[in-house]
């Protein structure tokens, strides 16, 4: 099914209480949608960089979204295969190249009437876990994960920043009081701390009181080094685009996981192709999102069910910070568990209201 008519759309989603990125104190959530038809077939695609993370702003995934979208019309059949060759000629950023890729792929079901076809995927999990997000100070971060624990979540993330180390201790410590054994507690240092500063930490905290820590080190190539000193594992981020040559030379022993984001890895695709290397390697796949909306998380969550016979808990916790959504049932995770088809079919289901168009074509 070839699209017939394309819209770009904005929208704007306040967060829940602000969020910080990499130090740029955000109140809002703003992005694009790709709207795709095909007489009465509308399947959407979400385009939403965010501001701290990815390199290209809002308006220049705009214009690049807009200057790719008259080359639709050379596209001769929506496959995995031809699309994918559409957007690699054309070397769009990562989170334009993953929202017009969601909004094939969708298009794509609506024309077969089921689930998305993946290649060398798993038979998919009819549930997968989620992990929830904390911070603040000891007592709300404390105060969260008993919430979240009663609520059925049995897999924490936690945030560690430079310059406020002793407080990530005593916040990890407190919590593996709490739920050591019982609760799986990750770490993401966003590559903020020297190596040294690093050791110092990892060899403060209790003793199998986490699972691994997402990027320590603003050098990644240093990881094994850091395991060496600590024995703890980490986990790659943002060196699977940034430096991906790396996870081949670092190599399975010193890491626990890949985080996969899907809008900074470029696409649906090449992020299955890293699920199914960590799975070669033996590590965990862990999807995660940049806070965009439901519709790409429903996604996501039916690629974490099929990229593992037993799918590790995913980073889609980000929906409970959104204080709207733009789907009619947006993604959640109640009991510490999503449903993935059902995520993903309610994903396709959009509110007019909550979005504007902001330029048409007819292809």
């Amino acid at each position: 099914m070839k699209p017939l008519h394309a819209d770009i759309c904005r929208y704007e989603l306040p967060f829940v209480a602000p969020v910080t990125v990499r130090g740029v104190l955000l109140a809002k959530r703003e992005g694009l949608l790709l709207r795709l038809k095909h007489e009465g077939a509308t399947a959407y695609g979400e385009v939403a960089p965010l501001t701290g993370l990815h390199d290209e702003s809002l308006d220049e995934a705009l214009q690049a979204l807009a200057t790719f979208i008259p080359e639709l019309s050379r596209l001769d059949r929506n496959t995995s295969d031809d699309r994918q060759r559409l957007l690699d000629e054309a070397a769009l950023p990562p989170s334009v190249a993953t929202g017009i890729e969601i909004a094939f792929v969708n298009l794509e079901t609506i024309e077969t009437g089921s689930l998305p076809a993946f290649l060398d995927a798993f038979p998919p999990a009819s549930k997968i876990p989620v992990n929830a997000l904390l911070a603040g100070d000891p007592v709300a971060v404390l105060d969260r994960a008993t919430k979240r624990y009663a609520e059925g979540f049995r897999a924490f993330k936690l945030k560690v920043r430079k310059g406020e180390l002793d407080g990530a201790v005593a916040c990890i410590r407190a919590l593996h009081e709490a739920f050591g054994g019982k609760a799986e507690l990750r770490l993401d240092a966003n590559q903020s701390l020297e190596l040294d500063e690093a050791v110092g930490f990892g060899k403060a905290l209790p003793h199998g009181s986490i699972s691994y820590i997402e990027e320590p080190l603003k050098n990644a190539a240093l990881i094994p080094e850091f395991h060496a000193a600590t024995g703890l594992p980490s986990a790659l981020d943002e060196s699977l685009w940034q430096r991906p040559e790396l996870l081949d030379r670092i190599g399975p022993v010193p890491l626990g996981a890949l985080v996969l984001k899907p809008n900074c890895i470029g696409g649906i695709a090449k992020s299955l192709d890293l699920a199914a290397k960590a799975h070669r390697m033996g590590l965990q796949a862990v999807y995660s999102s940049a806070f965009e909306s439901s519709i790409s998380l429903g996604l996501y969550a039916l690629m974490a069910a099929v990229s593992s016979p037993a799918p590790a808990a995913s980073g889609l916790d980000t929906a409970s910070f959104l204080a709207r959504d733009l789907t009619e049932t947006p993604f959640s995770a109640l009991d510490g568990f999503a449903d993935p088809m059902a995520a993903w079919r309610d994903s396709l289901r959009v509110r007019p209201e909550m979005i504007e168009t902001v330029k048409s074509w007819t292809l």
